[in-house]
C-alpha cells in the first residue's frame, strides 16, 4: 500500500524522487494522471491497467463515461523509476496541477497523490474538520 505523507522537490528536469518505502510497489512502473482535485494521481501499473479494465465494463453510450474516460486517457503518462527512484512528471501534469518546486506526494492506499505544497495544505485543513465529523457510513458496513 502506498501510506504516508512526503515532502519531495520536483527538479528542474520535472523529475520528482519517489519515496523510498513506495518504491518496491512502483518497480514495475507508474502511471500518471490527472486527479479531480487538480492533484496528479500515480498508479501503480498493475492497478491502473485493473482500473481501465472495469471502466472499459461501463456503457460508452454515457456521456459522462465518455468524457470521464477521454479526460483520464489523454492526460495519462507512463514511465519507469529510474535506479533514484526518480520520475517525470510531464509538462502538462505540472501545469494541470500547479506543480512547483515543492510538492507533497500523499498516499492514497492503492495509489498516490502528487500536490502543490499549499494546495494540498489548504485542502487538508478544509478536510480534516469534515473527517473528524463523519458519523455516517462512507463504505457500507464499514462504520
Amino acid at each position: 500500500m502506498l501510506l504516508g505523507t512526503h515532502t519531495p522537490r520536483i527538479d528542474d528536469k520535472g523529475r520528482v524522487v519517489l519515496p523510498a518505502k513506495f518504491r518496491d510497489t512502483l518497480t514495475d512502473g507508474v502511471v500518471l494522471t490527472k486527479g479531480q482535485d487538480r492533484c496528479v494521481v500515480l498508479w501503480p501499473t498493475a492497478e491502473f491497467k485493473d482500473y481501465a479494465a472495469r471502466l472499459n465494463e461501463a456503457s460508452r453510450s454515457s456521456a459522462a463515461v465518455r468524457s470521464y474516460m477521454r479526460v483520464l486517457f489523454s492526460g495519462a503518462f507512463d514511465d519507469k523509476p529510474d535506479k533514484q527512484g526518480r520520475i517525470s512528471v510531464p509538462t502538462q501534469l505540472r501545469e494541470y496541477a500547479d506543480l512547483e518546486r515543492d510538492v507533497v506526494v500523499a498516499g492514497n492506499g492503492a495509489t498516490a497523490e502528487i500536490w502543490n505544497g499549499p494546495a494540498w495544505s489548504s485542502y487538508l485543513t478544509e478536510q480534516e474538520q469534515a473527517f473528524s465529523e463523519i458519523g455516517e457510513e462512507v463504505v457500507p458496513g464499514l462504520f
